[in-house]
């Protein structure tokens, strides 16, 4: 046993450990002793056991924390612990640490949203490739996945595509397939071509009127609720809604290689696409506009119906 009395530190025998003690007038609490751990391996820092030794540690304290849950917080052991952990952090001013767990807790996440890391890739010109090189380093140097991958890129992109939401019109449409499953096409078919116009070839991805004017709309529900909400128009959810919607063709330039020494191509690329100006809803015998948009010629709200290259 180690003596407890300052400036002593002797290491004594339990047996001797009385008669030690007595020799120090001073103590007043004779009880105080410290066990020395003699041979066997000196005890490892919890962190570095292996997940069953960990376990074997913290069986007594898992058990208390069990009581405890079961008590107060209606059995949520996770919400205890994870909450003693946040303390932890924040008691020691470990906040970015803590503000990352608790993003985690309620299903947030420390990294950014699929749509989120997209808009990023598009409004920096990223190519798919030079994304993946950031994503890739930043994963790498931070030990965290903050991008996402690719993959997940292309799947929040396929929802901005129209023909993703599902839909149908009552009464059916006459004559209009039920399949929005376009694929690439030659984007002047159902054109009449007078004898002057200048030969032109042309392909195409062309999207149905009706399934990307349910896109557009499913992508404004958002404003749909708002404008519903700012003029207490809750109970008309169900509309019936006219939407107002300006169709426009525009020439995106020309799309041949702008950097490096490969050929001049003549091609340009087209869009034929819509605009949805705005909203409104019949109350009775009036018009109530719920939805119109501030900037009708800006390229932002375009909705794409036809992307072509000739």
């Amino acid at each position: 046993i180690r003596c407890p009395v300052k400036e002593c530190d002797e290491e004594i025998l339990h047996g001797k450990y009385g008669q030690h003690l007595s020799s120090h007038k001073e103590m007043k609490d004779r009880e105080l002793y410290s066990h020395i751990n003699k041979g066997g391996r000196p005890r490892q820092h919890l962190l570095s056991l292996t997940r069953r030794a960990q376990k074997h540690r913290l069986r007594e304290l898992k058990r208390q924390v069990k009581a405890f849950a079961e008590k107060e917080e209606g059995g949520d052991i996770k919400a205890v612990c994870m909450t003693l952990f946040l303390l932890a952090l924040r008691a020691k001013n470990e906040h970015r640490q803590a503000d990352e767990l608790e993003a985690i807790m309620q299903g947030r996440g420390s990294g950014l949203h699929p749509a989120v890391c997209l808009a990023i890739r598009v409004n920096t010109f990223l190519s798919c490739s030079q994304y993946h090189k950031m994503y890739r380093t930043v994963k790498a140097v931070t030990g965290r996945q903050i991008f996402q991958p690719l993959h997940a890129l292309r799947t929040a992109e396929k929802a901005l595509l129209p023909g993703y939401h599902p839909f149908e019109w009552k009464p059916p449409l006459k004559n209009v397939s039920t399949n929005t499953e376009v694929g690439i096409i030659d984007g002047l078919s159902g054109l009449t071509l007078s004898i002057d116009d200048y030969p032109v070839d042309t392909i195409a991805k062309r999207f149905r009127y009706d399934a990307a004017l349910v896109c557009a709309l499913k992508d404004m529900e958002e404003e749909i609720l708002e404008g519903l909400k700012a003029k207490n128009l809750d109970d008309y959810l169900n509309g019936p809604f006219t939407v107002v919607v300006k169709e426009s063709c525009d020439g995106m330039g020309d799309v041949s290689e702008k950097h490096g020494s490969g050929p001049a191509v003549p091609e340009k690329a087209v869009r034929f696409s819509f605009t949805v100006m705005n909203i409104a809803i019949a109350c009775g015998n009036e018009s109530k506009r719920i939805f119109e948009e501030v900037k009708p010629n800006s390229e932002l709200c375009c909705k794409p119906l036809c992307l072509m290259l000739a």
